[in-house]
């Protein structure tokens, strides 16, 4: 910024700054909506790159009127690398430090791709994932990371299979895990914990043996919503890189037309 430039700003008034007569806090004020292309490192060290619904807001102190709304935008617009998990609690802490607060959040949610090979013909493809990940600092306390996920598997049911003659319902369903983390860990990995508890994950891309296969994986693996949400729950409790969790399965029946819900939390710390 130049020096006309720099005069010019000084002249006017900055309304956000004046004291507030209410004196009431405000827990959170910012932006959300925001669509913004994201890079970061995938569980096999590459880039991928995708797009985000950001939201993003501050702690204001009950003495000031108002946050500064753009520097929010300036924080996305600040020329970085590609995002670790560090990168995310680094870019919380630049908002922080450029707004003058002492708590804050941003929250990422994004389509997140995973590439998979079928069971039998091994035929490659990519399997979309709704992902969120999600930085928090309370005052004086140290950021937080989560990572929450939506596995989209398969489904069969068990009381289906054990009174029919022959074949068993089966329904899509989707797991969300959504992780308070305690150490590092991916999104890849929460997917393939809901996928290996499932009654059997789903592909992009079968050919006519994979589909053979899938069936009678699913046929051979019978499943409640119950069972899916326990025998995640399970997996969740004995990970020592998480210290709170919720795991919920929504399976969308293929026999009524409404879905089966089932949903634990806990706490690993």
């Amino acid at each position: 910024m130049n020096a006309p430039e720099k005069l010019f700003f000084a002249n006017l008034p900055d309304v956000q700054a004046t004291p507030d007569e209410r004196k009431l806090a405000i827990h959170q004020v910012g932006v959300r909506g925001l669509r913004y292309p994201l890079a970061m490192f995938d569980a096999d060290g590459a880039v991928q790159h995708t797009i985000a619904d950001i939201a993003m807001s501050v702690g204001l102190s009950p003495e000031v009127k108002g946050t500064h709304m753009s520097r929010f935008v300036e924080i996305l617009e600040a020329d970085r690398p590609p995002l670790t998990q560090m990168g995310f609690v680094r870019m919380l802490d630049e908002m922080l430090a450029h707004l003058e607060a002492g708590a804050g959040r941003i929250e990422f949610a994004f389509p997140w791709f995973i590439r998979k090979a079928a069971p039998v013909s091994g035929v490659s493809s990519l399997l979309d994932y709704d992902a969120r990940i999600v930085v928090d600092k309370v005052e004086g306390q140290y950021p937080t990371l989560r990572l929450e996920i939506v596995a989209p598997v398969t489904s069969l049911c068990p009381c289906s299979k054990k009174i029919s003659d022959y074949g068993a319902h089966n329904q899509r369903s989707h797991i969300t895990i959504s992780a308070l983390l305690s150490g590092d860990m991916t999104l890849d990995e929460l997917v393939r914990i809901a996928e290996e508890e499932a009654s059997c994950e789903v592909f992009g891309l079968l050919k006519r043996p994979d589909e053979k296969w899938v069936t009678e994986r699913a046929y051979d693996n019978p499943k409640f919503v119950e069972d899916l949400v326990r025998d995640i729950a399970l997996r969740l409790m004995r990970e020592p890189r998480i210290a709170e969790w919720t795991v919920k399965s929504e399976n969308f029946e293929s026999i009524h037309n409404h879905s089966a819900y089932a949903e634990i939390s806990g706490c690993n710390v």
